[in-house]
């Protein structure tokens, strides 16, 4: 099989589960605490990477004990991103989680612009502004005839994703500049473990014992997310060009889309949906258009 196609499908992969997560993290933020959830996910997926390490080759584990500091304030930042991403879909809900947190690499974007003395090209600027204009677009929308109270849920939802967003663009930012020394998986073996231990002491484990079988597979199902679309993110990297891999996942929200829309037809109870009008529907592609736009069309 030729490298791009495989980068291809390794980045489909993730954008499958990404789009399929902010669903599953919907129905778990109306079971378990938010810092459960967020701790399960890390602690999760850095067993499964310290075991593999343990096995293999413990010298990557030395990472756990001398890390750089970069690496410290990008691990930092991807806590920061798991807690506000989830919280903000407990306020909102999924869809709008999956546009708004597109401001995520438009952020870096930036970051790359600002930081990193990047240049950025015309159809760069243009993506900037589409994205701007249809995330306000999308949020008058959204809040177009609600009622006071939940307005200001939504409003808190989406300050909550947007901080999510930019501390994922300081964690994208720190991992760019990391990656070139040290070994992708390693460095999520650290990234992974280092909020594990901070949520921690927020977490009720007594809840754990009381679960019932469905409780279980839907948290084992959101670690082996956040293990396997990583995992699989890095593979995509390795395989094909960046620009094609950073537009498949940025494709991830029409998923979720697509995803509510079926379960709105449904009328299922599990899940709260809504009715998703052309409005919406046209402010939601403008973001997800331009956040494209912005990463595709990045300067080599």
């Amino acid at each position: 099989m030729p490298d791009q196609l495989k980068g291809v499908l390794f980045a489909s992969v993730t954008a499958f589960l990404w789009g399929f997560l902010a669903i599953a993290l919907k129905v778990a933020t109306q079971q378990f605490p938010v810092v459960t959830i967020v701790w399960f996910r890390f602690a999760f997926a850095f067993l499964v990477l310290f075991i593999y390490f343990s096995l293999t080759d413990k010298t990557k584990l030395k990472i756990l004990i001398r890390p750089p500091l970069l690496l410290v304030i990008a691990g930092i930042g991807l806590a920061a991103n798991y807690i506000g991403y989830a919280k903000g879909i407990e306020y909102t809900s999924p869809t709008t989680a999956q546009v708004v947190i597109q401001l995520g690499p438009i952020m870096l974007g930036l970051v790359g612009f600002l930081i990193f003395r990047e240049k950025i090209g015309k159809k760069q600027m243009i993506g900037f502004a589409v994205a701007l204009i249809g995330l306000t677009f999308f949020y008058l929308n959204q809040v177009t005839g609600l009622i006071e109270s939940k307005l200001s849920l939504i409003n808190t939802g989406f300050a909550w994703i947007v901080a999510a967003a930019f501390a994922w663009a300081i964690y994208a930012s720190l991992q760019k500049i990391l990656v070139k020394t040290i070994e992708t998986q390693v460095l999520n073996l650290f990234i992974f473990g280092l909020p594990t231990l901070v949520y921690a002491p927020f977490v009720d484990f007594s809840q754990l014992f009381h679960i019932n079988v469905n409780q279980w597979l839907l948290l084992i199902f959101l670690g082996l997310n956040t293990l396997v679309a990583y995992g699989s993110l890095a593979f995509a990297f390795k395989y094909a060009d960046v620009n094609k891999v950073s537009v498949i996942i940025t494709l991830n929200p029409i998923i979720t889309f697509i995803a509510m829309s079926i379960l709105y037809q449904m009328q299922v109870s599990w899940i709260e949906t809504q009715r998703m009008d052309f409005l919406t529907w046209a402010g939601a592609i403008m973001v997800i258009a331009g956040a494209v736009m912005v990463v595709y069309f990045k300067k080599r």
